[in-house]
This record gives structure tokens, sequence and C-alpha cells, in this order.
């Protein structure tokens, strides 16, 4: 990652404010034209709100883009329309509030842990004014008491912790799409050491580049054990 990250940094420099600039030089395009200027006005308020908290390392359009939007448009092309959708931990929004951005028909639910950056997370979506739910809690306990067809997981922790944390709770979550690098083949062997792995059935659902680095980024699927294969 930190290999990806300077080939990335070696990019020409770029117009801070040109996200349309920046979405060109990746090829990039979103669905709906409307949708660029509430992205840019995502960035301006995650970026206004990192300055006294630690929201996000991706504090120019040109990163933002290959790593941040580009992620969301990939695993938004695994989720069907109107599904329920938890991110978890959202920290600075990602994917949540990009998802809820560009998929106006999901019903997002925003779950952090960390009091200060769920506030973060409650002016964000205020100011954007998204209709998503926020909850300062783990997603554990959320997933108690509600269901989802769909969770997403971006950068939350290897794969045996992510097992460790929701063992019994996978039916609740429908489906886990968890982005990983490229020792996601690493993570899963060190997984299957830990008895929790056993309440799970995975697949390698999408493999995509990383832009401005030669390295490809990976979508894991995990569902409940013997549990048809959500879709």
């Amino acid at each position: 990652m930190i290999q990806a990250e300077s080939r990335l940094s070696q990019l020409p420099a770029t117009d801070p404010g040109s996200l349309s600039q920046s979405m060109q030089r990746f090829s990039l395009q979103l669905a709906e034209p409307a949708f660029e200027a509430r992205v840019q006005k995502y960035c301006e308020i995650l970026w206004r709100e990192n300055q006294s908290l630690n929201l996000t390392r991706h504090l120019d359009y040109d990163t933002f883009v290959a790593r941040d939007l580009n992620d969301v448009l990939q695993v938004s092309r695994l989720i069907q329309p109107g599904k329920r959708v938890m991110d978890i931990g959202s920290g600075g929004g990602v994917p949540g509030v990009l998802l809820a951005i560009l998929r106006p028909d999901l019903k997002i639910t925003l779950c952090e842990s960390m009091a200060k950056k769920a506030r973060a997370l409650e002016c964000i979506v205020r100011e954007l004014a998204l209709p998503s739910r926020i909850f300062n809690k783990r997603a554990e306990s959320l997933l108690a008491v509600e269901r989802f067809d769909v969770c997403v997981a971006r950068a939350v922790g290897p794969l045996w912790k992510v097992c460790n944390w929701f063992q019994g709770r996978w039916r609740p979550m429908g489906r886990l799409l968890a982005f990983k690098g490229s020792r996601w083949k690493e993570e899963l062997e060190e997984a299957r050491r830990y008895p929790s792995f056993n309440q799970v059935d995975w697949r390698m659902e999408l493999e995509y580049p990383m832009l401005g680095t030669e390295s490809t980024a990976y979508i894991l699927k995990l569902w409940a054990k013997g549990a048809p294969e959500p879709k």
C-alpha cells in the first residue's frame, strides 16, 4: 500500500479545486451530472472537518478520486437497487456518505463507534441534506436489533478480527463487502486459524486496478455459513 501511495504522489500536481479534472484524468464518470457538485461539496466539508479531527489522509482531488471515489464506484456495481446498507466504521464517510450521494435509491446507515467522528458525520450528512441514519455505536450492537441486506467495510481491520467481531451476527448482516488490498490471500489464511471463520462462506467478488498505480484492489464477499449466497 505504501508503494502504491508513493506512485500516486508522483502524478502531476493539480489545482486543489479541480475535481472535474481529476475525474477526467482517471477516466471516471458519474451516473448523473448533478452528483459531481455534491461530491465536491462533500470533499470541502470533509477536509474542513479534518482540520480538527483525523478523518482522512486523502487531502487532494487526485488522491480522493483515485482511492475513495474509485472504490465507491466499484462497490456500487455490486449492490442492487433499494437495498438496506450499513457502512461499518464510517469514519469520514467513505464509502457510506459517497454511496448515499451516488446511489440515492439505497437506504444508507452509517455506524461509527468513535463519538467525535460520529458528530463529524452528522455535520456532513446535515450539510449535504442526506437522509442517511447515523449511529454512534459498534456495528455488532446495531446488528443485534436491526437487519441489513448489505454491509460494507473499508479499512476497519484484518479478516480475522472482522470474523471475531461478527460471530453470531452474519445473518442480520445479509452480506459483507470488504475492501482489501494485495495481501487479501494472506489475510484469508490467517483468518482460517480462528474458529470464528467457520461461521462464514466467502468469495472474491471483484478485482479492479488501483488508479495511478500498478496495484490491484479487491472486494471480498462474506455471508453466513450454509445460507444461500446473497446477490
